[in-house]
């Protein structure tokens, strides 16, 4: 079945995160979708690479695929919950500012130069769908347990990112969709330390409820939250 249904015949589609478990779930689902003419998967060892640590790699990339555009559909999958600084910071003493550095630079930096370099590769005349994977747990007004402090402020930022690109593309881009998407809990190098092999959902299968969402969702439902279930999530 078609991925995108909503899109043009012959829409193209970029997933930047693509060597993740959701990335490259997605991108395989595009890449099957017959109406798809092109799906192209970005991350730190493609060509073009995206490094988000890297603003130059993201303005690079971004320029080279400019020219096979217009682009319909642009996923940013990439992200980070624990790393080499440890896991999410459950109580105020755990806070260090190397962790909260890095946690910002992956999960909300990045995804800004993403949006700044990548949002105008978007159809100007056509529909287009631009989502950024963000958290359920970047909710400020559902966060009823706290803990994981980074986790949880990068998430926020960067749903405020997209929320504020949002108001601006749609003055240039009045059928363009900019949307953050909360995936559930995946099967995934990501949740593996919180059991996420016992709780969680196949990628293949967090994918096409991702997209099945997105492309469900009209321009008046730019700059949105919403779920993998497809419910509105509260800011």
């Amino acid at each position: 079945m078609p991925s995108l249904p909503s899109l043009p015949q012959g829409y193209r589609a970029i997933v930047i995160g693509a060597t993740g478990a959701i990335g490259s779930a997605l991108l395989a689902q595009l890449q099957a979708d017959p109406r798809c003419a092109q799906a192209v998967g970005l991350g730190r060892h493609t060509r073009p690479a995206v490094d988000l640590d890297d603003e130059a790699t993201i303005a690079q990339a971004a320029e080279q695929l400019k020219a096979q555009g217009p682009w319909h559909c642009i996923i940013h999958a990439a992200g980070m919950l624990h790393g080499p600084r440890g896991l999410p910071e459950k109580r105020l003493s755990q806070l260090n500012y190397a962790q909260m550095e890095a946690t910002f630079r992956i999960n909300t930096f990045g995804p800004a130069l993403v949006l700044a370099h990548f949002v105008p590769l978007l159809a100007k005349r056509e529909r287009s769908l631009l989502a950024v994977l963000s958290a359920k747990v970047g909710s400020i007004g559902d966060n009823q347990l706290g803990g994981w402090y980074s986790y949880r402020a990068s998430k926020a930022a960067l749903n405020m990112l997209l929320k504020t690109a949002s108001i601006e593309m749609a003055r240039t881009h009045p059928q363009a969709v900019l949307v953050a998407l909360h995936p559930g809990t995946v099967n995934s190098a990501l949740s593996a330390p919180f059991n996420g092999a016992e709780i969680g959902r196949p990628a293949a299968k967090a994918a096409a409820d991702l997209l099945r969402v997105l492309d469900r969702l009209g321009p008046e439902k730019t700059g949105g939250f919403h779920a993998y279930s497809g419910q509105e999530l509260p800011w």
